[in-house]
């Protein structure tokens, strides 16, 4: 697996966060954020893959690691979730995304992590990894 790392970054994501989102204790319930940071690693995935100027295949979460909360995230917090590549592999891509709001008119790092993608082919219910890139 080639180590890619970039310096940029890719706004893949902004979110409301909203009162049905909230946990027992009033802030953001960690699920809603790991389902946002889901789905804006895959679109930050797919960015890349673009630039690459290779065609999009389908790609599933494999893996999610370095989860971290850094700050409680409340209701009405508008959430930017910030994505660039961390390794490209053959078959898998890996993306760091950092979530940010603003609050006071500064923006603040709440939560960031690891999410990695594998392209994959269907066949009925059968599934294989195959190549990101067709080189």
């Amino acid at each position: 697996m080639a180590n890619l790392p970039s310096d940029q970054r890719y706004l893949a994501l902004k979110a409301v966060m909203m009162p049905r989102d909230t946990n027992p204790h009033g802030t953001i319930f960690g699920g809603v954020i790991l389902s946002y940071i889901d789905q804006a690693g895959a679109v930050g995935a797919y960015h890349e893959i673009r630039q690459w100027g290779t065609d999009r295949k389908p790609m599933v979460t494999v893996g999610m690691k370095s989860v971290e909360f850094h700050r409680p995230v409340f209701v009405g917090d508008v959430l930017s979730f910030w994505t660039h590549l961390v390794r490209e592999g053959k078959t898998s891509i890996t993306i760091h995304v950092e979530v940010q709001a603003e609050r006071d008119g500064q923006l603040e790092k709440l939560t960031e992590a690891e999410v990695t993608y594998v392209a994959i082919e269907s066949t009925g219910e059968q599934r294989r990894p195959v190549r990101i890139r067709d080189r």
